[in-house]
Formats: structure tokens, sequence, C-alpha cells
């Protein structure tokens, strides 16, 4: 009996991956809107707005100018044109771009630029002072406070790009305006969407800090989530994150795998996906069922997901529906879809359709954090969904997210937080993308600076990128009543296989019942299971 089990977990497992660039199709992970271009919002009680007009270019950095509370966007083009000519005329006349920055801005008409220019006189004149003659003695009565300075200093001298961030960052959480502003306009410099990958990742977290100066960080997420581009280039762009990045693929296959294991002998199948995008991922489920001894069982799956979907779908869950039905139908498969197009905070049980005699899996996977917990909410739709979901007593529920602590940590460590995240993340892309592909712009643009604008700059319940490490998602999981589900030893061996194929700096570690994703001595991306 034993025998024979193993022989099914082996036959479903070869089934399971076959030629996964070719099975997977394109879009098979959670999707990031674009940038609305003809977004405006103005806030006269700040007196702020933002604006954004229509632009021929192909991609649009999320430039800025903070002035007075005054938040202003422009295009990337090489000759520095704003994006609206109306406000080009409102504002001073001298832009000056540098020809090899993307990321140029227009001289500030901010009220606080001559105190600004102030500053960097006394800066200078502090440093010269410090590194004078006497800078011993004057070193050994230097405030801390004045020590800070000379650091910052330093790091501005030195065009220490990722530690100037980290200074800016702290200048606004302090609130410390006119450092924020110097700060700024130095970074300003030093950023390039084109440039290496600390520079293209400091580029949107500078565009974070300027949005949370100015308030305007909401308007910002709404205009990134409000208008995409046309639904194939954004589908394109994915496609290329995809392929590029072995994180969804990897996530993807840990969650499969520990699903057919658990219906490795059940006859009806219900697959509940809280996030079912454009289904891909169940494609290679399907035919791994279909290929099963014995015959393939009949399957169910309720996909969930909200209108933000849509257009990169083009079109709602029937589009899904009719795609899986085809595959299911091509390999005989009895196949079932159940559509509820709906945020995960608005689901309750009757929309889950569970039935008698059923075997149930759910997936959760790059879902999770977007939903408020305790801290956001009293409802605490994190906890409320496993709360519910273990009520419905499934085999198996699969968890993949990104391992990253922002849900609930201040501003100041959550900016650093994301600066070593996305570091690693931008890194990675650069091994594998060329700096001169054309579409790598748009790629990092519409599928990441998004979260990145929206961790740093929105607070409450319009920060929606809320991660945690896979410890804190271990207790919610037990204090939901879980217990762990081994991740199968044949599943992990496929995905070491499938790194093969990238580059060597990325790493996979099993530990703790989770098996961690990660760029050189960072984790990335956390898998687990649990029934």
């Amino acid at each position: 009996m034993q025998a024979s089990q193993q022989h099914r977990s082996s036959v479903m497992a070869s089934r399971l991956f076959p030629r996964v660039k070719e099975e997977v199709e394109p879009c098979s992970f959670p999707q990031f809107p674009a940038i609305d271009r003809s977004f405006c919002y103005t806030d006269s009680s700040h007196g702020s707005h933002f604006s954004v007009k229509n632009s021929h270019e192909p991609y649009c950095t999320l430039e800025s100018s903070f002035a007075c509370g005054s938040y202003r966007v422009y295009n990337s083009s090489s000759n520095g044109s704003p994006m609206s000519q109306q406000e080009s005329q409102s504002n001073m006349s001298d832009l000056h771009h540098s020809p090899d920055n993307t990321y140029s801005s227009p001289i500030s008409g901010s009220c606080i630029t001559d105190d600004v220019s102030d500053l960097k006189g006394k800066l200078r004149e502090l440093e010269t002072v410090m590194l004078g003659p006497d800078c011993d003695i004057i070193n050994s009565t230097i405030s801390p406070e004045m020590d800070s300075w000379r650091l910052v200093m330093d790091a501005v001298s030195r065009r220490d790009l990722k530690q100037v961030l980290v200074s800016c960052a702290k200048a606004v959480s302090d609130n410390d305006l006119l450092t924020a502003q110097w700060l700024m306009d130095e970074l300003r410099q030093m950023v390039s969407v084109s440039g290496e990958p600390i520079q293209r990742l400091g580029a949107y977290m500078l565009e974070g800090l300027v949005a949370r100066l100015a308030s305007s960080g909401s308007s910002i997420y709404k205009a990134l989530r409000c208008k995409e581009p046309a639904s194939a280039e954004l589908l394109s762009y994915m496609h290329i994150l995809y392929e590029v990045c072995p994180y969804f693929k990897f996530g993807y296959m840990s969650a499969n795998g520990a699903i057919a294991e658990a219906m490795k002998d059940e006859d009806r199948v219900h697959i509940i996906d809280f996030q079912i995008g454009q289904g891909s991922q169940w494609i290679t489920l399907i035919q791994a069922f279909a290929a099963r001894p014995g015959g393939p069982p009949h399957i169910r799956i309720t996909g969930i997901d909200d209108s933000t979907s849509a257009y990169a779908r083009g079109g709602g869950l029937n589009i899904v529906a009719k795609r899986l039905s085809k595959l299911a139908a091509l390999f005989k498969v009895p196949f079932e879809f159940n559509a509820a197009a709906m945020s995960g905070c608005e689901v309750q049980q009757e929309h889950l359709q569970v039935q008698p005699g059923e075997a149930l899996a759910v997936n959760f996977a790059f879902m999770l954090h977007h939903m408020p917990d305790e801290s956001v909410s009293t409802e605490n739709h994190r906890d409320r969904l496993l709360r519910l979901v273990k009520s419905l007593s499934p085999k198996v529920v699969t968890l993949v997210e990104q391992e990253s602590n922002t849900n609930t940590a201040p501003f100041f460590p959550r900016f650093r937080e994301t600066l070593n995240y996305y570091t690693a993340m931008f890194e990675s892309i650069d091994v594998t993308l060329p700096r001169e592909h054309k579409e790598r712009i748009n790629v990092e643009q519409h599928c990441l600076a998004r979260d990145v604008v929206n961790i740093i700059a929105c607070e409450g319940p319009e920060r929606v990128e809320r991660h945690e490490l896979m410890g804190k998602w271990r207790s919610r999981f037990r204090m939901a009543g879980f217990t762990p589900y081994p991740l199968s030893s044949l599943v992990n061996a496929t995905i070491k296989t499938l790194l093969e194929n990238y580059c060597d700096r990325y790493r996979l570690e099993e530990r703790d019942g989770g098996l961690y994703l990660g760029w050189m001595n960072r984790d990335l991306v956390a898998s687990c299971a649990w029934r």
C-alpha cells in the first residue's frame, strides 16, 4: 500500500512541474496596476496639489518638487519638459535638468529655498571648521547633533545614495522639514530610473518621501491603481518580471506541490484561491491530476479576486473560468468554476460554496498581507479569514508571502526595511534584465514602484502593503488552530532544480517548516503549508 502511494506521488510530481516556462502563462502572479496619467488631486487645506497630464513618453517617472506643501510631477523626457504646460508657466522659467539624469527636477519655487541655501552655506562652514587645523580640539567637545550633521555631510560629499536616503527619511521622521528639503534636492541629483539598482530604487523611494511630506501618498497610490497601460502591455511587463525573477514561480510551485500531495487519493477536490488573478497557477496542477494513476479527481475551483485585476485580465472572472474549463476538457478532467468577484475583506462562508464530500484546499498566495489586521481595524480581516478557513476543515492551506516586516513598524524602521528588501529585489533584476532593455523601466515602475510608494508614503487604512515575517504568520496560523503541513522533499528538490536556470546568487533554504527563497543573504519570499 505504501509503495503504491509513493508511486502515485512520484507520477504526480513528474507531471506537476513539466516545462515550467512553456506551461505557466505570463501573468500568474499578483497584479500591479500602473500610473494614472490623467489623475488630478487638490487639497486646498494643505495648499498642495498632485497633477499628472497625458504624455506621449513610453513611461512616466513620478518626479516631484516639494515646495510649501506642493507636489508636482514631471515626465522623464530628456528635455525636462513638464507634463503640464500650464504648470510649467506657473513655475520658475529656469528649469535645469542634467542631461544624463532622467530623474531631474526643476528648481523649486519654494518659500524655504533661501533658508535651504543658508543651511547649505552654514553646513559648509561647519565642515570647514571641523576639518581645519584645530579639528581635534573641536572634536573633543562636539555634540551628538553636530556629529550627526558631520556624518550626513560626509554621506552627501561621498554621494553615498543609500545613506543619504536613510538620512532624508530620518529628517522626515523627525519632521525636520528644512533638512528633508535640502537632502531631497541632493537626492534628485543622485537617483536615476536608468542607473544602478540603488539609483533606480532610490528614485521611487524619494518619491515616497516627497509624497509623505506632501500628504499625497494616498492620492498617488490611487492614481497608480486607477488606470493601467494597455492590457497587452501590462501583461507583457508582468510576464517579463515573472520570467526574470524566480520568486513567483517558486511560490506557486511550492503551493501546488503541497496541494497535489495532500489530494493524491481524493476523488473530489475543491480549491479556494483567494487571489486567482489569471488562474495560471492551476494549469500544471490540472495536468498533474489528469495523469494521476486511477484517473483524475473531480476538481472545483473557487476564484476570489477584486475588480483591480479585471483590467489586466481584459474582463471579469468568467475569462478565468473559460480558460481553465477549456484546459480541463482538453485533459479530460471533470471541472467546475465558482467565481467570487470581491475583496478578501468581503468574503463570508456562503460565498465559498463548500459542499459535503469534497476535500478542501485553500491557497493564500501573495494575498494575506493586503488584509488589514488588528493594528488597522477592529474587524481584523487578516485573522478573521484564517478562522473562517479553519472552520471549513481544509486538508491543506498554502501560504506564500514576501519575507519583509512592514506591517506595524514605525515609519523610519519601515523605510530601512523597505530599502534593504527592494535593494535585493532590484539587484536580482539587474542580473537577468540588462539596463538597456527597453521595457525594464516599465517593468520596475508598473510592477514594483506602486508598492514602494504605498509602504513609505501612506498610513492607516490607506497603507495596504503590510508584509509580515514568517514567524508572525506562523503565530497567526497557530492561534487560528492550524498545525504545520510538511512540504514534500520532492517538491523542494524540484524547486532547487528550477533555480539552476538562474543566477547562483539565489539561495533556497528549508527551516522551521517553511521554504525560503532569497538573494544572497536576504530572504525575499517564504512558503509554507498548514492543516
